[in-house]
């Protein structure tokens, strides 16, 4: 007895143009050329989710040295200070505290210099 595939090639092509949404034409209109680009796109996707977590870190660093130079020291020797007098915060934290309260960051600055 003869197969007939349409029933499943159609949910195969619907797959793809609803992954599409929001392409452009030629990438959704087409079956072929939005398969290709749905491919790259989970591939940024992937990259990405990864590079964010450097760039947001590299964002926070630049944020905590900004506010720890305004509280007459530098990125590094602020964190070496942190360090030693035990004081367990991360640097997403610091960067929140430093951008929306700089008088919490300058008393975290200060309890580093004191041990």
């Amino acid at each position: 007895m003869r197969v007939k595939r349409g029933v499943t090639s159609h949910a195969k092509h619907n797959k793809i143009r609803k992954a599409t949404k929001g392409f452009t034409r030629g990438n959704r209109s087409s079956v072929r050329r939005g398969k290709q680009a749905v491919t790259k796109s989970l591939a940024y996707a992937y990259r990405d989710r990864r590079n964010q977590k450097r760039t947001f870190r590299q964002l926070w660093n630049a944020r905590i040295n900004a506010a720890a130079r305004l509280n007459g020291t530098t990125y590094s020797r602020l964190i070496a200070a942190l360090k030693t007098a035990n004081i367990s915060l991360d640097r997403k934290v610091l960067s929140e505290l430093a951008v929306n309260e700089p008088r919490a960051f300058t008393a975290v600055v200060e309890a580093s210099k004191a041990k």
